[in-house]
């Protein structure tokens, strides 16, 4: 408990520090979001009204005060352009990008652990070579033109996946998920690199270690050593970077989201940052921020269930 305590009490200087940032870069962005609101035949009378009913005519440390006491009672304030509550735009928008970044995220560690241990274990040979060129070829490609590549294959030619879109809103949820498989697919193509690489370099560790030839001396089957012996005190950077890589997805999928038209979080952010909508992009940046944190928080939680040192390590 002290352990967790401790990282929690840094989580939440680091989610206080982020609301200062997220809220002085949205002001100091150009652009006025009431005059994209109400157009070029607006008034200046027309503009200061609306700049007194959103609060933008106030100073700014006065804003910021008001928006952290909106925070404090759970409230990330009101949309200016969707004009509702900007919790209600985003739980609107969670469900494409929180599938998506779970699939891309299993999708990931499917292709990344075992090819991870393939390459420690065939370390040096053409395989571990083929394995690690793969990866470094992954980690380079961008997103976006992978995307498109797979769009052409897949959805235009050969009319196995949708092309873009999230379906109807009134269809079935499996319907709806299957929009969803080739940018899972992208994602997870590329973000297994970086499993790849923390894999093999994490057993190349731990295959090195005293225990590990004291089981094989033994005769354990070597696919037991593998496992039990090796995987198993490997999994602390594994997780680490499994956990990173679902807080990158909820996150980082903007440009996925915008090849393949997904109505998530992440086209959300880009219309609202468009349209300098301070409160979606303050309320967006925090929640996602505070994602990154609970995440951080898990994967502390796993480490002490994984490594029982750690325990230790805290008291």
């Amino acid at each position: 408990m002290r352990f967790l305590m401790n990282r929690l009490g840094g989580a939440l200087v680091v989610l206080a520090l982020v609301a200062v940032l997220v809220f002085a870069l949205t002001r100091l962005a150009s652009g006025d979001p009431v005059a994209l609101l109400l157009g070029e035949q607006a008034t200046a009378e027309d503009i200061a009204a609306a700049r007194i009913q959103y609060g933008l005519d106030k100073p700014l440390p006065t804003q910021f005060v008001l928006w952290i006491g909106e925070l404090l009672q759970g409230n990330l304030g009101q949309s200016i352009f969707l004009q509702r509550p900007v919790a209600q735009a985003l739980l609107e928008r969670a469900e494409p990008t929180l599938f998506l970044a779970l699939f891309a995220v299993g999708i990931a560690a499917l292709i990344g652990i075992p090819c991870g241990m393939a390459a420690a274990i065939w370390r040096g040979s053409p395989g571990d070579q083929a394995l690690s060129g793969v990866a470094m070829l992954g980690a380079s490609v961008p997103s976006f033109w992978l995307g498109l590549i797979l769009i052409q294959l897949f959805a235009v030619k050969l009319g196995w996946f949708p092309a873009s879109g999230y379906g109807n809103p009134e269809s079935p949820l499996a319907e709806r998920l299957t929009h969803l498989l080739l940018p899972a697919l992208v994602l997870g193509l590329l973000n297994s690199a970086l499993i790849i690489r923390f894999t093999r370099a994490s057993m190349l560790d731990i295959l090195g270690e005293d225990y590990v030839r004291t089981a094989r001396a033994k005769g354990l089957a070597e696919g037991t050593v593998m496992v039990k012996h090796v995987l198993r005190n490997a999994l602390v950077p594994i997780v680490t970077v499994l956990g990173l890589t679902l807080a990158l997805m909820i996150g980082g999928t903007v440009v996925t989201e915008t090849v393949f038209n997904l109505p998530g979080v992440g086209n959300l952010v880009v219309r609202a940052v468009l349209r300098r909508d301070y409160p979606v992009i303050q309320g967006t940046l925090l929640v996602i921020a505070a994602i990154y944190v609970f995440i951080n928080l898990a994967i502390d939680f796993l480490y002490t269930l994984v490594d029982p040192r750690i325990r230790l390590e805290g008291q």
